[in-house]
């Protein structure tokens, strides 16, 4: 099973649909113009924008970070990823948007 945030960063083009998006990302469903925003796997990024279908491929799927952000279309996931880094900024000062998102899953994992 994927590990979604809890609460997950959605674009608006995706908010009608998100139930029925998660629910067949999670089975290996082809999407059409979905995209994630999950940790980069490396730690040199921050964050990585892709295509819900490369979850279709088992080594993509059994090494998935946390999915952030679910959107739809790649315009939407570009904006959705300023917002948070402009989030993050305005919080700690910094752009550093991956510390920002681990903390705060830690806070939220926590209470």
């Amino acid at each position: 099973m994927l590990n979604w945030y809890k609460k997950l960063y959605v674009g608006d083009n995706a908010k009608k649909k998100k139930r029925q998006l998660m629910f067949k990302i999670n089975a290996g469903a082809g999407v059409f113009d979905v995209y994630l925003i999950t940790f980069a796997c490396n730690s040199q990024n921050q964050l990585e924008i892709f295509s819900a279908n490369e979850l279709k491929q088992k080594a993509r799927r059994k090494f998935c970070p946390v999915i952030i952000g679910l959107c739809c279309g790649y315009e939407e996931a570009l904006e959705m990823t300023r917002t948070l880094v402009e989030e993050a900024y305005k919080e700690t000062g910094t752009p550093n948007v991956r510390k920002w998102l681990e903390n705060k899953i830690k806070e939220e994992g926590s209470r």
